[in-house]
């Protein structure tokens, strides 16, 4: 198997994002998928350097079995375009930063999550982060059905 590797995108990188690494890379090691593919997470800003994800995203992840507690805030980088074959966005707006930031020879590698949506017909991840409980079930909710379509595309990748 070859590698192939994963960012995953939002605005702060303490909700949607980790949420989005730990979900795919538990998929991935459930699929024996762990040595083939790699899975990182970053923000378009940089409002939570080095910080844990939020709380309650680490709650609401936890109750269905998901451990995002090793995961750490960071900024995208320009390397990352580089270093990644797929960068994962959350939203229309951190679609169109990374897009404005990435160079053109790298474009074709930044897309939207929820373009993998299998059962789910929702353009976006929508930030829980102002809201309730509900939006944290709603990202995990979204965020599953994305990574199972996403597991999919990446085992026809690596295989």
């Amino acid at each position: 198997m070859k590698n192939y590797s994963v960012l995953f995108v939002c605005l702060g990188n303490i909700c949607r994002s980790p949420t989005a690494h730990g979900v795919f890379r538990h998929m991935l090691a459930g699929h024996g998928l762990s040595d083939a593919v790699s899975v990182d997470s970053a923000g378009t800003s940089n409002y939570h350097p080095n910080s844990p994800p939020d709380a309650r995203s680490q709650a609401h992840a936890a109750k269905r079995g998901y451990d995002l507690s090793d995961l750490r805030a960071r900024q995208i980088q320009a390397a990352d375009f580089e270093t990644f074959d797929l960068i994962l966005v959350m939203d229309w707006d951190n679609l169109t930063q990374v897009k404005q930031t990435c160079p053109p020879r790298h474009q074709h590698k930044v897309r939207r999550l929820s373009e993998f949506s299998l059962q789910f017909d929702s353009p976006v991840v929508a930030d829980p982060y102002f809201g309730g409980v509900e939006g944290f079930e709603r990202v995990l909710d979204l965020v599953e059905d994305a990574s199972e379509g996403l597991l999919r595309h990446v085992r026809a990748q690596v295989t």
